[in-house]
């Protein structure tokens, strides 16, 4: 008993040692560095157990599993991971956090603990209310409505015979910053497709803007920031992906017709009051760099140099200035080419203003697969949390969800 008790009481000792030795490494690396840094081997940390990144000194904690976990929810064996990288995963007061890829339905967790709540059999389309910490905003069929899903209760908004296959987005459409307006997709009774504003306060239908007129697959709309402009995405029969600005009232802007400048982004507001969609390019002449355009003027300034960034975030909605940008890619690769930016499988955030100041948060060591494998990194309403998604080194192998919590009461410098 006494040699047992002896190890027993050497425990807390051990993990306190293995602490301080975490915090010892990761303090050799600054998270605001700019240069490549190898990441070193790491078991999958347990689920729910709150770990130390051994580099940059973030603590994260790997928050979904495979099968049930706890108060009906579950996941499946193959991936369990929040939506998208430009979808908003926390609630307004981030309580609550929701996972949808691969969960048995709309799955709740606690914004802080992770710990699962409850689970909804929702259709149609939800996204979180940017200001209204207990509600979403849905779009399915041929209604529009607010949903509290601790409640389960429903207000609708537009329920209309004119209209139907309502859609919100689909999958990359958010409300405007203060909540007031979508964007939805529909099919007129006289069979067009069209996009239109609606505007959740006044309870009012914005002009149709017909979609027959793009030449290409409209894949996704959007509602801008400030809630006065609506930005579409087609597909051409090439591949060739562009974007289409209109005011709200129908008047055609920006057309953005070089492939993918820019793709897989988000939009927000920049320091100077210009709404800005911010993404990867695919052209010339910034091919493969971060980009931020302006949809007043289509001016395109390069925020980070060629590199292996594949989505980029700013649903940091409390936090602006910073984008949040998920980078793939193969180390040994990106480390051998200085003219690279120096990021391989990670997450870091950027400063918008084009000083190239960045925040390093988590190296997710999810090996290059498949689109489930992607890390998709989305950041809280304060950028406080941010979830990422990583198959953990093993190529068809689980995907699992992560949050890295971050401390922001230094803000980084360049070095």
């Amino acid at each position: 008993m006494t040699r047992c008790r002896r190890h027993v009481l050497a425990l807390p000792l051990f993990f306190a040692l293995a602490w301080f030795d975490q915090h010892a490494a990761a303090s050799q690396v600054s998270n605001a560095s700019t240069h490549f840094v190898a990441t070193p081997a790491m078991q999958l940390p347990d689920y729910l157990h709150p770990t130390v990144d051994p580099v940059f000194g973030e603590t994260f904690t790997r928050i979904t599993k495979r099968g049930p976990l706890g108060n009906g929810v579950a996941c499946v064996k193959d991936y369990c991971s929040h939506r998208y990288s430009s979808a908003q995963a926390w609630n307004a007061d981030q309580s609550l956090l929701v996972i949808t890829n691969g969960c048995n339905g709309m799955c709740f967790l606690d914004g802080h603990t992770f710990v699962p709540l409850l689970v909804r059999d929702r259709s149609g389309e939800c996204e979180w209310h940017p200001q209204k910490a207990d509600l979403m905003i849905c779009v399915q069929g041929r209604r529009i409505s607010t949903w509290a899903p601790r409640t389960d209760h429903e207000d609708v908004l537009f329920d209309s015979r004119d209209y139907r296959n309502l859609r919100f987005g689909p999958g990359k459409g958010n409300p405007s910053q203060d909540g007031s307006r979508i964007a939805v997709r529909a099919i007129r009774s006289d069979g067009a497709e069209v996009v239109f504003a609606y505007d959740l306060k006044l309870h009012s239908k914005l002009a149709d803007i017909a979609l027959g007129q793009l030449a290409g697959n409209v894949d996704s709309c959007s509602i801008s920031p400030l809630g006065t402009n609506i930005l579409c995405i087609q597909g051409l029969a090439d591949g060739t992906e562009q974007a289409f600005i209109f005011s709200t009232d129908g008047t055609p802007g920006q057309q953005w017709l070089e492939h993918h400048r820019p793709g897989h982004g988000d939009m927000t507001v920049d320091a100077d009051g210009s709404e800005i969609y911010v993404g990867i390019s695919k052209s010339d002449p910034d091919r493969f760099q971060v980009i931020k355009r302006r949809l007043s003027d289509g001016k395109v300034t390069s925020l980070m140099k060629y590199g292996e960034a594949s989505h980029a975030s700013l649903r940091a909605l409390n936090k602006p200035g910073w984008v949040f940008l998920s980078y793939g890619g193969e180390p040994d690769k990106v480390s051998a080419r200085p003219e690279m930016a120096p990021y391989a499988r990670e997450v870091i955030a950027l400063r918008l203003d084009g000083s190239g100041e960045v925040r390093r948060i988590a190296q997710t060591r999810s090996v290059d697969f498949d689109y489930r494998s992607e890390t998709h990194a989305s950041p809280s309403p304060d950028g406080s949390q941010v979830i990422w998604s990583s198959n953990w080194g093993v190529p068809g192998g689980p995907v699992y969800d992560f949050v890295t919590r971050v401390d922001w009461s230094e803000e980084p410098k360049s070095n």
